[in-house]
């Protein structure tokens, strides 16, 4: 019974790439700060409601337009890296398959 090729320097486990639980805290924090800053200057603004309520409202898009645009640009790498993962997964199971002393 003939056996599958061996494909020489694929992994069978996905790349992972994570974040420690510090860089997440501090990036969690960083953004209540800011966010809790922002509303505290809105709120003691010296201006009539309507425009506090407008800024408010320019702050809450301005951060969902940012998660998304976050979000966006981390699926198009993440996409660029499967192609790329499996273009080196073709590569080197053709140069695992490729015998240089073979006749053409």
């Amino acid at each position: 019974m003939p056996r599958p090729p061996i494909l020489v320097g694929m992994s069978e486990t996905p790349v992972k790439q994570q974040n420690t639980a510090a860089f997440y805290g501090q990036a969690v924090a960083s953004f209540a700060v800011a966010m809790a800053a922002t509303a505290i200057g809105i709120a003691r603004l010296n201006a009539d409601a309507w425009v506090r309520a407008f800024l408010g409202i320019a702050v809450l898009y301005l951060v969902t337009s940012a998660f998304t645009l976050a979000k966006v640009i981390r699926d198009r790498q993440e996409a660029g890296q499967l192609v790329s993962r499996v273009d080196q997964a073709r590569l080197e199971k053709l140069l695992a398959e490729h015998d240089p002393f073979e006749k053409l």
